[in-house]
């Protein structure tokens, strides 16, 4: 097999509309693709999705945006078949949607657990089921997870936790779809410069996270920043096709294992 281009490739991001997504999208097109379906969860990311879209379309690919929560099932149906239906084929998708809840264990309702695990489990299985039944061959699935996987701390149960499952989801998959040379990893950034971070943490935890990775000083913000999670995404769709059923630390040395 020969080493994998993004030339005429055809993506699927979920949470393409903003922050990592959108730069994935971008350098999915920057690299060759000729459309990314840029999906976004609610309303309030409409703008972002159109703005992503837009840009997308700027650059002469092929873009549209699509509003849905992951963690109804149809809703993954229905965004794969779009997508093939316009562009014919389906050959890379990449999951970066979820939700983080921070709060200590006796702090936490059923709603948060539910919510947490809908949006950060079902959503990433239905998500990878989808693309398992609709990805052409040698296509590419990356989920994003989260270096927290490997923390010991206090306040993190259910982010992490409802992260976990996307390992085993990840493991499977890839041994399920490796006969049709389709690859399937995951990504755990570190604490990301985004505003999905900081509506978590106070001024006194953020400042600890900006210190505690090994290569924090040579960070901007000693935080891991979108820019460094793209290019492993991008690698993994092309030149790291070899690369499969693995979970992928990108943090910097916050936590390792």
């Amino acid at each position: 097999m020969t080493s994998r281009t993004l030339q005429g490739k055809v993506a699927v991001v979920s949470g393409g509309g903003k922050n990592l997504g959108a730069l994935i999208a971008h350098q999915f097109v920057d690299a060759g693709a000729r459309a990314i379906a840029v999906h976004y969860n609610s309303v309030s990311s409409k703008a972002d999705a159109e703005q992503t879209v837009a840009a997308l379309v700027a650059k002469g690919a092929q873009a549209f945006a699509f509003q849905g929560d992951l963690s109804v099932v149809d809703n993954n149906v229905r965004l794969f078949d779009e997508t093939s239906k316009r562009y014919g084929q389906v050959d890379i998708a990449v999951n970066t949607a979820g939700v983080v809840i921070k709060k200590p264990i006796l702090d936490v309702t059923e709603d948060d657990y539910e919510k947490s695990f809908a949006a950060n489990s079902k959503a990433a299985f239905f998500f990878i089921q989808q693309a398992g039944r609709t990805l052409a061959d040698e296509g590419s699935i990356v989920t994003i997870v989260s270096s927290l996987l490997a923390a010991y701390t206090d306040s993190y149960a259910v982010y992490p936790g409802s992260k976990a499952p996307v390992e085993h989801y990840t493991r499977a998959a890839s041994k399920e779809f490796g006969a049709r040379g389709i690859n399937v990893n995951a990504i755990g950034p570190g604490p990301m410069d985004t505003p999905f971070f900081y509506g978590q943490e106070s001024k006194e935890s953020a400042a600890y996270h900006a210190s505690a990775a090994a290569l924090s000083k040579y960070s901007k913000k000693g935080l891991t920043d979108i820019e460094d999670i793209a290019p492993i995404v991008k690698f993994l769709c092309t030149e790291g096709w070899w690369i499969t059923g693995q979970t992928i630390f990108a943090n910097g040395g916050y936590t390792t294992r």
